[in-house]
């Protein structure tokens, strides 16, 4: 009996604090997005999955250095119920955008934001790349900015499916 109540203790704070984790995570906006493929995708449609929302400009070095990085991930989790929307801000031109996302063979819905109103929605987002990942209720996890540092990514990425 008396291995049992630190055990049952351990138990609950734990459940205690998953709860007051998920309670403190903001919600994502309700972000609509018009892909290049000429669909409209929300963050609703999503909901159920672990989603990576990264906003990059097509004159961003960094960005486009990491797209492959981003596709190998996407790849790698999509089966197990990740998706990414990649949405180029709006100073980048819509067909530089579509080009780069050909040559590349993205295998992710690449998105336009012509009036800044997705990057408006998730806090006026101006640093590229800003990557946002959320849980399958849509609450924001984790917010990166600047260079992605792919093993840390990674591992959130895999906890959150794994919840």
């Amino acid at each position: 009996m008396r291995k049992r109540v630190p055990i049952a203790v351990a138990v609950l704070a734990l459940a205690l604090g998953v709860a007051w984790v998920a309670l403190r995570a903001p919600q994502a906006p309700e972000a609509r997005f018009a892909t290049l493929a000429g669909k409209s995708v929300s963050l609703a449609d999503l909901r159920g999955k672990v989603v990576l929302v990264d906003f990059w400009a097509i004159d961003c070095e960094i960005c486009l250095d990491e797209m492959p990085s981003l596709a190998e991930n996407y790849r790698r989790f999509a089966p197990r119920g990740y998706e990414v929307v990649a949405v180029a801000l709006a100073s980048s031109h819509p067909n530089l955008v579509a080009d780069f996302a050909q040559r590349r063979a993205l295998p992710f819905p690449v998105a336009l934001d012509l009036d800044g109103t997705v990057a408006q929605a998730f806090g006026d987002v101006q640093v590229t790349p800003t990557l946002v990942l959320l849980d399958r209720q849509g609450r924001v996890l984790r917010k990166w900015r600047g260079r992605t540092d792919w093993r840390e990514l990674s591992a959130t990425i895999e906890k959150a499916l794994a919840s």
